[in-house]
């Protein structure tokens, strides 16, 4: 909790299609109390709209290492949202590969015991794949909640922003 008086939730953005969309969860959880900064990976960033986002959030959007001269102007987060998260992210995350800011901002904050949901949004073919399929069960066994059923139709794959809103909620309240 902030000095606001606000939870501080970072929504990690990946690139895929869903991602374009994320001004509607960001409005979603700022409408149930939470303080909002995004973070996108690299490829990420090409999806959303940054400067509606950081007029949104009044947080720039990052994407990148800061340089050691400038200041850290990311607070310290309470929760975080992966959504969507990719083949690329979920499988370099779950092994620890932090080559962009946002697997390793993710890595730390595992380190940290931040409640993290993540979203994982991808091909049907790629989420069969034997890597994704066990990094996905190493997250789940790190603590994060994976909302992720393979057996739904590819259309259905990603939850509406409204229940990653109430995993959300649950896995802060609850653990």
């Amino acid at each position: 909790m902030r000095g606001d008086g606000k939870r501080v939730l970072y929504v990690v953005v990946c690139a895929a299609p869903a991602a374009s969309e994320v001004t509607e969860f960001v409005e979603l959880a700022q409408g149930a109390g939470w303080r909002v900064v995004v973070v996108t990976t690299p490829l990420g960033r090409r999806f959303v709209d940054a400067d509606l986002l950081a007029e949104l959030t009044g947080e720039r959007v990052r994407s990148e290492y800061r340089m050691p001269d400038e200041p850290n102007a990311l607070p310290s987060a309470d929760a975080v949202v992966v959504a969507p998260a990719t083949f690329n992210t979920i499988n370099k995350w779950a092994v620890g590969i932090a080559d962009t800011f946002a697997v390793a901002l993710l890595c730390e904050l595992m380190g940290f015991g931040v409640p993290i949901v993540a979203v994982p949004l991808l091909k049907e073919a790629l989420a069969r794949h034997t890597a994704f399929v066990r990094n996905v069960e190493a997250l789940r066994e790190m603590g994060v909640r994976v909302l992720f059923d393979p057996a739904a139709p590819a259309h259905a794959r990603m939850p509406t922003w409204e229940r990653v809103i109430t995993e959300l909620s649950d896995l802060v309240e609850n653990g």
